[in-house]
């Protein structure tokens, strides 16, 4: 791990001491969901440095809020369209500016970000069906199917996921690869990282994971393939890049 790395790394791992607390943050259904949300947003403002050369654009969509991330010089054919993270519960396209930014100007891609809807008040499959009603939406504005990519981290890439299994069971053209960083694909924990990596990953407060998970369930099953695309069908989906750290929970899927 880089010098960077790791101090990027020891400042996650110690962030409540910069919230005034001398212990770390626990998570259960007591929290405020709205003041995580508030917080998120927060973070994101105070801590995200926008590259330059970036434009926002307020997309024209009726069902929920969407943008535009486009670089200088972007190809107007080719799109990625990216779920962003937060848990399920939290973030939003203008919170995830500056990680769709910095990658999209390195690509010259543009991007398209949404707000899919959140659980707790959205269970699962709300975010996916918001995902393939905006990707059909992009398919119905002329973009084609092999110029798309599916991208996204942590909750997003479970999002993205299910709805490559959706489009597929509804005979939709899929998109041409899928990227996830840190994808939450298993809505039972199955998976020993939960256990194994619990102490070493720096991202996890006590708690979290469990009660996210549970709020996007919501009263559905668990194991059903757009909450847990893990426990679906893969076969035909478009070709998929996992990218995760090896003291993440996550590691396991």
């Amino acid at each position: 791990m880089s010098i960077k790395g790791r101090m990027m790394h020891i400042m996650l791992r110690y962030r409540y001491f910069l919230k005034g607390k001398l212990k770390r943050e626990v998570i259960d259904k007591s929290t405020s969901i709205d003041q995580l949300r508030r917080d998120c947003d927060k973070s994101a403002a105070r801590l995200v440095k926008m590259p330059d050369g970036i434009t926002f654009i307020k997309l024209d969509y009726k069902l929920f809020y969407a943008e535009w991330v486009v670089p200088a010089g972007a190809d107007e054919n080719k799109i990625i369209l990216y779920s962003h993270g937060g848990g399920f519960v939290m973030g939003n396209a203008k919170s995830h500016r500056g990680i769709v930014s910095g990658f999209v100007k390195h690509l010259g891609i543009k991007a398209l970000v949404f707000d899919y809807s959140l659980a707790p008040e959205n269970p699962a499959p709300a975010a996916v069906n918001d995902s393939a009603a905006i990707y059909c939406w992009l398919l119905q504005q002329g973009y084609k199917p092999e110029n798309i990519v599916f991208a996204g981290d942590f909750a997003g890439g479970g999002i993205e996921f299910g709805t490559l299994l959706k489009l597929r069971n509804d005979k939709i053209p899929l998109p041409a690869a899928c990227v996830a960083f840190s994808p939450c694909v298993d809505m039972t924990m199955s998976g020993e990282s939960h256990r194994t990596r619990v102490k070493a990953d720096p991202c996890i407060p006590k708690g979290m994971t469990e009660t996210y998970f549970d709020y996007y369930v919501g009263d559905g099953d668990p194991k059903h393939p757009y909450a847990s695309p893990l426990f679906g069908n893969l076969a035909g989906l478009s070709p998929i890049m996992i990218q995760v750290g090896n003291n993440e929970t996550l590691r396991g899927l």
